[in-house]
């Protein structure tokens, strides 16, 4: 993973007909020629919406693509025979492939029962707010269609928590089942965020807990994954991956990459959830991705504090950065999209500096019609590709401006020069090494800026207003 860089290989509105895992294997020589190292593909098992779900409204975890049900044989992203054949193509171009796994909740059941529940205050879900009663769930999965291969296992209302739709009354709210409490060691958020939707799995549960594990072991050994991308992690208890992860590792004697998607814009709530899992994955630096946010819609931002109370630069080994992602899209219900006149600074930020793994979204790099997101391909291949040439050795930072910042990376034979503003334009004046005195260096991204390093090995190097520039020798 040195210097590696991460893709994630799709966005929200990627449609049916685009046979995702075919098209994929169409660009792996391209992105293997880009740079990238790992990609991250969406996940790959049967959602409630069959050919048009995401993949996150999970049905049946062990419906790749193979057995009829939700209307279709395939998922929203092809067969399942398609997605094997795309992540070994992947893999023997040399680029590590990362599944996503979903175990919080499932939607879609095959059948209702009745259950006793209690209804639970959604801004504090600690605090419950009827009597008991009898309500009718959506929480029998028997998957008719898989007819019990691979799993005979059938999961009733016990192997949850709590739903959010009674279907006696047509009710939308949260219900906390008989003799149950919220999972802990979750985000503190609504009192405490166990519950995020669909029927919510209780990690209290052996079965449950046992189920989910074998199908891990099952998905793992099935598809020989590189890597995991661990969706919600903040609404499972923290012990469930801080005692599995050690024991995947050991037991496929791999060390399976592992990020975890924990969405909260203050970094000590990250913190704590890794020191609570061991430090046994990374995690999705949302703090710096807000930060981006920030200083692209506020002109006062200063930028020399960019990167304080963020992961990467608090536990950088454990730090995968990003700029947007399917959820940040503007349409979805994290909407914090980063505007263009800003991707090209928060690209820099990411892809070329010395910490953190960056992951570049698929949305930036192939555009998306549906939210008229055009593609920042060309800008994103220059990028990386100065990443592979320059972004080792020493990194020197000049976070000495609020809103004119700039570093290089050199090591004795090459150098880069990076400098951007988020305002007015301006020069700063950085160091390059003696042995490139009166030599010149050039704005790779128009040209014609040129800047001659003097006698001390230092240059003056200038930034349009709301610009960037990578400045390389000629």
């Amino acid at each position: 993973m040195e210097n590696g860089v991460l893709l994630q290989g799709f966005h929200w509105y990627i449609k049916p007909e685009e046979k995702l895992w075919k098209q994929l294997q169409e660009k792996v020589k391209s992105y293997k020629e880009m740079g990238f190292s790992a990609i991250w593909l969406p996940p790959a098992y049967k959602g409630v919406g069959g050919i048009n779900d995401n993949g996150y409204g999970v049905y049946d975890l062990y419906d790749l693509g193979e057995f009829n049900q939700k209307g279709s044989i395939e998922t929203k992203y092809g067969t399942k025979e398609d997605y094997l054949a795309c992540i070994q193509a992947f893999q023997k171009a040399g680029i590590d492939v990362y599944g996503d796994i979903v175990l919080n909740h499932k939607m879609g059941a095959d059948g209702t029962e009745i259950v006793n529940a209690k209804e639970v205050n959604r801004q504090n879900t600690n605090e419950i707010i009827s009597g008991d009663e009898q309500i009718k769930v959506y929480t029998l999965f028997t998957f008719p269609g898989r007819n019990k291969k691979y799993s005979d296992f059938i999961w009733h209302w016990y192997h949850f928590d709590g739903i959010d739709y009674d279907e006696k009354t047509h009710r939308n709210t949260i219900f906390l089942f008989d003799q149950k409490s919220w999972d802990q060691e979750v985000d503190d958020e609504n009192g405490n965020y166990d519950y995020l939707m669909g029927a919510d799995l209780d990690f209290g549960n052996e079965e449950t807990v046992q189920e989910v594990t074998s199908w891990l072991y099952w998905y793992i050994n099935l598809t020989k994954i590189n890597g995991l991308r661990l969706d919600a992690v903040k609404h499972i208890p923290a012990s469930f991956y801080k005692n599995l992860l050690p024991k995947i590792y050991h037991d496929f004697n791999k060390e399976l990459f592992t990020v975890g998607e924990y969405w909260h814009g203050d970094v000590y709530h990250l913190e704590k959830y890794l020191k609570e899992v061991n430090f046994e994955m990374s995690l999705f630096d949302v703090p710096l991705h807000y930060h981006f946010y920030d200083a692209s819609h506020n002109e006062n931002y200063d930028f020399s504090h960019i990167f304080d109370q963020t992961l990467v630069s608090m536990y950088p080994s454990n730090a995968v950065t990003f700029v947007d992602n399917h959820d940040t899209e503007p349409s979805q219900s994290l909407a914090s999209f980063i505007p263009d006149w800003f991707k090209g600074h928060a690209y820099c930020l990411t892809l070329l500096r010395k910490a953190g793994y960056p992951c570049v979204f698929y949305g930036d790099l192939e555009g998306i019609d549906y939210e008229n997101v055009s593609s920042k391909k060309e800008m994103l291949q220059q990028l990386l590709s100065l990443r592979k040439q320059y972004n080792e050795g020493n990194q020197e930072d000049y976070f000495d401006h609020p809103h004119l910042i700039g570093w290089t990376r050199h090591t004795e034979t090459k150098a880069m020069v990076i400098i951007m503003t988020n305002s007015t334009g301006g020069i700063k004046s950085m160091y390059v090494g003696k042995e490139d005195r009166h030599c010149y260096y050039v704005n790779v991204f128009n040209g014609y800026q040129r800047v001659l390093i003097n006698e001390d090995g230092y240059g003056d190097f200038y930034c349009e207003d709301k610009n960037f520039a990578v400045y390389v020798k000629e």
